[in-house]
């Protein structure tokens, strides 16, 4: 019995310490797989931690180079404006400077900015002590573009209908100069500078100013009179003395002044000193027109609907030689105007002679009108033509528009 019990004994003791053994075991693998979970989290917490870090890096990155962009700015603006000076002559180590106002100064250099400094140059110089800093590139530009139209025209002298006289004489005195200028070399006579333009408005001086532009393939220079008179003593002469030197610089160039009645009136002995200021500025436009230095191939055209009341200085001979009269068309001059307009326009059964002959005393402006007027009709309609009782009721509708703007003028 003993025997038995001790045999059974044993049995237990082994059982129980497989099943130690086997629960240690498992123990073992379940605290592997914790610590593998558990490294696995470092894992990921390092990587979190290392693209944060780096992202605060590329931000403080980024806000330190806003930092100093923004602080160098502000650098630059606490540092006092320069001003600029042209050279008159150099001298060693030091030049004679000239600054806008007219006030000269002998002014010091360093050697490095003496190697580059000429006499003519643009300088920078220091507002206290007048000492310059650096040559500075001014770039070749004038203050007078702001006013003018500077451009290659496009229009030909196919698009002015009924000015046939006025074209022969424009082509005489602007387009045979300056494509031909050996012709008046050879008879020993020199061309007229310039030619004024008078007549109704819309009566197309404009248009025969681009026109002959573009046939001598000149540069067009189209200013209005009014723009010309500045409000400071001498801007209105400047200008004026700029759009002669820009006209040079673009030559060959037709110069167009538009109503020029506002800036060469007849001139009085009293004025205001707005008066006085019209004055200096037209005189300085005649100084150029009829000065020392010859326009060459350079031709001025005026235009104005007030040729009473211009000044006598600006139309004598050897300035505005030629006045060419631009009138209202005649029936004949509004059929080619009105072949012009409707050139491109859908007719249909249209007789542009018995238009023409309803248009009495419409200038070329208003014939344009009519036109426009004509196809708005057809529009509202919905028709993709334009026939004759839509030329006719544009007729009545510019007409009409006319008489009361007449009388709202004329009370």
């Amino acid at each position: 019995m003993n025997n038995e019990d001790n045999g059974s004994s044993a049995v237990e003791e082994l059982l129980k310490d497989d099943n130690i053994n086997e629960v240690s075991k498992g123990s073992q693998v379940k605290k592997q797989a914790i610590n593998k979970e558990y490294v696995n989290k470092l894992e990921e917490e390092r990587i979190f931690l290392f693209k944060t870090v780096k992202r605060l890096e590329e931000e403080t990155n980024v806000l330190r180079a806003l930092f100093n962009k923004s602080h160098n700015e502000l650098e630059e603006l606490k540092k006092p404006s320069l001003l600029i000076a042209d050279v008159v002559s150099v001298h060693g180590d030091n030049a004679i400077i000239k600054l806008n106002n007219g006030n000269k100064f002998y002014s010091y250099m360093n050697s490095d900015t003496r190697k580059n400094i000429a006499t003519g140059d643009s300088v920078l110089v220091d507002q206290k002590s007048l000492n310059i800093i650096d040559k500075i590139e001014v770039t070749d530009s004038f203050e007078v573009e702001k006013y003018v139209i500077v451009d290659k025209p496009t229009e030909t002298w196919s698009e002015v209908g009924g000015l046939k006289e006025t074209i022969n004489e424009l082509k005489e005195v602007i387009e045979m100069p300056l494509l031909n200028p050996e012709l008046f070399e050879k008879v020993g006579i020199t061309p007229p500078k310039g030619v004024l333009l008078y007549g109704p408005p819309g009566t197309g001086k404009t248009l025969l100013a681009k026109a002959v532009a573009n046939s001598t393939h000149a540069t067009f220079i189209e200013v209005v009179g009014s723009e010309l008179v500045q409000k400071f003593i001498g801007e209105g002469a400047k200008l004026v003395k700029e759009m002669f030197r820009l006209a040079r610089r673009k030559a060959p160039a037709v110069i167009f002044i538009d109503e020029i009645d506002s800036l060469a009136a007849r001139r009085m002995e009293t004025g205001t000193s707005g008066e006085r200021e019209v004055s200096r500025t037209f005189m300085q436009l005649l100084a150029e027109l009829d000065g020392f230095e010859s326009l060459g191939n350079i031709k001025v055209i005026a235009a104005t609907n007030r040729i009473d009341i211009l000044d006598p200085a600006i139309i004598r001979p050897g300035r505005l030689d030629r006045l060419i009269h631009v009138d209202l068309p005649e029936e004949e001059g509004r059929l080619e105007i009105l072949k012009v307009h409707t050139r491109k326009m859908n007719l249909k059964r249209v007789k542009l002679k018995e238009i023409s002959h309803q248009m009495d005393d419409f200038s070329g402006a208003e014939i344009r009108a009519v036109c426009t007027e004509a196809g708005y009709f057809a529009i509202r309609e919905e028709r993709e033509y334009v026939k004759q009782s839509d030329f006719l009721d544009a007729i009545e509708k510019v007409r009409i528009d006319e008489e009361e703007d007449q009388v709202h003028i004329f009370g």
